[in-house]
């Protein structure tokens, strides 16, 4: 397959009352994306269960952990649509707590990141560092996983191309203009040096904590080469308005012009000279 059609929801957090009210507007954003291959929530979408939580302790949004993945794996099948539900920071493995990525498939397989690359404020909640970086092969696209501030990074997304990538999906939450801002040229920077897709899907709003108001402009990138557009931007969400946002990708386009192009940069690469 040539081609993957992919969508990015910029998802705005907003006062629910039940968890059946959550599941509900995760469905009507995936009426928008019907007919995608691939639909990519934001960051830390399992926030919104503070409004469910009387004395808003975020630990307990632990207790919501089945319910969403059960959600999640329901709608992938009924849709036959890989959906990335974003990422769930209340993930408990062994008595420890990571911001984990999820990836639900059509067959029922269930693909997790835990986010290598943590932020201060991160580390004093409590999280702990992922230590792997995996490329989930699907029949249509070989796809890799990495989470807002990893993006921030080049080595993570120079391991997932060299690991087979062509698509890095960014679930994302930034809690201002200028965290925004760095996970964007971040995630454009990758998609230029990488030559590889990237989907840097925003969550805005308010959850109950107002330290956490999201301010996001989701995209669909490129590399900055003919045919795609002149600066990388195949689609945009207007800023900080819940909608969802379209593309096709075509895959034969990327392979080639890794082979051949103005700034064939993965190509190019000489690792030889990059060691200290």
């Amino acid at each position: 397959m040539t081609r993957v059609k992919v969508s990015a929801v910029q998802y705005k957090y907003k006062p629910i009352n039940s968890f059946e009210e959550f599941a509900s507007n995760v469905e009507e954003l995936l009426n928008q994306a019907k007919g995608s291959d691939f639909v990519v929530f934001p960051e830390a979408i399992t926030l919104e269960f503070q409004y469910l939580i009387p004395d808003n302790k975020t630990s307990k949004i632990i207790q919501f952990t089945e319910e969403y993945i059960k959600l999640f794996e329901q709608l992938s099948q009924e849709r036959k649509q890989f959906i990335v539900a974003g990422s769930h920071p209340f993930t408990v493995v062994k008595g420890k707590v990571y911001n984990t990525g999820h990836i639900f498939c059509p067959d029922g397989q269930l693909f997790k990141h835990s986010k290598t690359h943590i932020m201060p404020f991160e580390v004093s909640s409590g999280l702990t560092r992922g230590n792997i970086l995996e490329v989930l092969e699907t029949e249509k696209v070989k796809i890799g996983l990495s989470i807002c501030y990893e993006m921030e990074f080049p080595e993570v997304a120079r391991t997932l191309t060299l690991k087979g990538a062509e698509i890095i999906f960014s679930p994302s939450l930034t809690v201002d203009e200028y965290g925004f801002w760095r996970v964007r040229h971040c995630c454009q920077a990758r998609a230029i040096e990488n030559q590889i897709y990237v989907v840097h899907a925003c969550a805005i709003g308010t959850p109950s904590i107002e330290l956490m108001t999201g301010w996001g402009r989701s995209s669909i990138l490129s590399p900055c080469e003919k045919p795609w557009p002149t600066n990388g931007v195949i689609a945009e969400a207007k800023t900080n308005e819940e909608m969802v946002i379209t593309a096709d990708l075509d895959l034969k386009l990327l392979h080639r012009k890794r082979k051949s192009s103005m700034a064939p940069t993965l190509k190019d690469r000489r690792p030889e000279i990059y060691e200290l």
